[in-house]
């Protein structure tokens, strides 16, 4: 098929931007090298939108918090991540949490089955000279990689992203583990907990700060993590409390042992529909395969854990954006291209997914000669479009997701309690003046 535009990766992001176009009327080319030959150190299927961490796209309370929001506002622009989520989405209190493979592989027909897309299993190397979205994620094949830093002329960022383990749930012992959400949140039983004494958290604790880790060369071991991915070994070595308060934290769960909250305490989190995979919520770790197991099989109610999938460690990259993009996603050495997704510093498969819909959108306009203005900033999605394309420092430029920190401040006086929705008000008038302005300018191609 003769295409108009080339999206260039076929995760979230560009599963996304090819949607949006392709809904718009364009010829989308999807090129995406699983499948082709190329593989990734993350993914284990060929699915297009493939999740490779957790399963869970995190709240989705509008009113509470701003991925939330963000949520909404995608489901108001089409989103097909956001649709397909829905579709697929398994028991997780107030989050939405999907079934891995099911949500992958419904994606992946939606797009298979669109008259305008076309996939096709390739690596692509060097830069497009005709229209093109690149949404290749944290992981871009170095050949591409090199091409971007030459037009660039600066060198990608770099941080850590890790895995959690999966745990078969036959496996896990339900008459020491027992189903709660914290506060009793959604259906109040959506998570498996597994509570630890203060003994237990302790030996665990040590457990984390002695066992092996994944050695790395130095120019490795000096790359940054991620402070939303965090390997739990290096929370532990900020302090013997620390995951106490973090993933760790007991409070709002009732042992039914004791009735009391638990001194510490692992959740799982139901990973597909069929409820026979649970993972380990925050759990993301870089100890061997062989550690973990040993660990995590010390953990009351996981002595006989067997494990669908061992955590691991990635290198993520991402560009300098502020610098290198424009307000609507452009590289401004190549106006042409567009880029989508992770590789522009956002974090959270919402958000990537959120900017491949933009890029999507903004493309679409142009293609049919028009400009589309961004969405406001007092929006999740204007907000999170801001930080990546100027409102942040480009010298402290790092990974980020969508939080109320990125909006422009709520300047009326109001109770801790009500700013939240002052927010979401705030956003959702925003979006729908927005939104009736891009009515007037139809972007669909005729």
């Amino acid at each position: 098929m003769v295409h108009d535009i080339q999206v260039i990766g076929g995760g979230l992001a560009g599963s996304e931007a090819a949607w949006q176009l392709a809904e718009a009327g364009w010829r989308v080319r999807v090129s995406e090298m699983r499948g082709g030959g190329d593989r990734t150190a993350a993914h284990q299927t060929d699915s297009l939108a493939e999740l490779v961490c957790s399963n869970s796209f995190r709240s989705d309370d509008a009113d509470a918090n701003a991925v939330g929001l963000l949520h909404q506002e995608m489901r108001a622009l089409g989103s097909l991540i956001l649709r397909e989520g829905d579709r697929t989405k398994v028991p997780a209190g107030s989050a939405l949490a999907v079934d891995r493979d099911g949500f992958a592989a419904s994606v992946t027909v939606a797009l298979a089955a669109h008259p305008n897309v076309t996939i096709v299993r390739e690596r692509v190397d060097a830069l497009p000279d005709a229209p093109a979205i690149i949404a290749t994620g944290p992981l871009t094949a170095p050949a591409l990689a090199s091409a971007i830093g030459e037009a660039t002329g600066a060198d990608a960022l770099a941080f850590f992203d890790a895995i959690a383990p999966i745990v078969c749930r036959e496996t896990i012992d339900m008459e020491v583990a027992w189903f709660q959400s914290r506060w009793n949140k959604g259906d109040g039983h959506d998570y498996i907990n597994c509570a630890l004494t203060k003994d237990q958290y302790v030996a665990f604790h040590a457990g984390l700060m002695a066992g092996e880790k994944t050695s790395f060369k130095q120019w490795v071991r000096d790359t940054p993590y991620f402070e939303g991915c965090m390997p739990v070994e290096v929370m532990a070595e900020r302090g013997i409390d620390t995951l106490r308060f973090g993933p760790m934290k007991g409070v709002g769960l009732d042992d039914p042992r004791t009735g009391r909250w638990p001194y510490a305490v692992v959740q799982l989190r139901q990973d597909n529909a069929s409820g026979t995979l649970w993972n380990t919520v925050g759990f993301q770790t870089k100890l061997t395969h062989g550690e973990q197991v040993r660990l995590f099989r010390t953990i009351p109610g996981l002595e006989r854990a067997e494990f669908a999938r061992l955590g691991g460690l990635h290198r993520n990259t991402f560009i300098r954006s502020p610098v290198l993009l424009d307000a609507t996603l452009r590289l401004k050495a190549r106006p042409h291209i567009r880029f989508a997704g992770q590789i522009t510093g956002c974090e959270g498969y919402v958000e990537s997914a959120a900017i491949g819909l933009l890029a999507g959108r903004f493309a679409a306009a142009e293609l049919s000669g028009q400009v589309l203005a961004p969405p406001p900033a007092e929006t999740a999605l204007g907000a999170l479009l801001g930080h990546i394309t100027g409102a942040a420092d480009p010298e402290l430029y790092q990974p980020m997701n969508v939080n109320f920190g990125l909006f422009p401040p709520i300047t009326e006086r109001a109770k801790k309690a009500d700013r939240k929705r002052l927010y979401t008000d705030r956003a959702r008038a925003a979006l729908a003046g927005w939104m009736e302005e891009t009515r007037a300018k139809e972007l669909v191609h005729a």
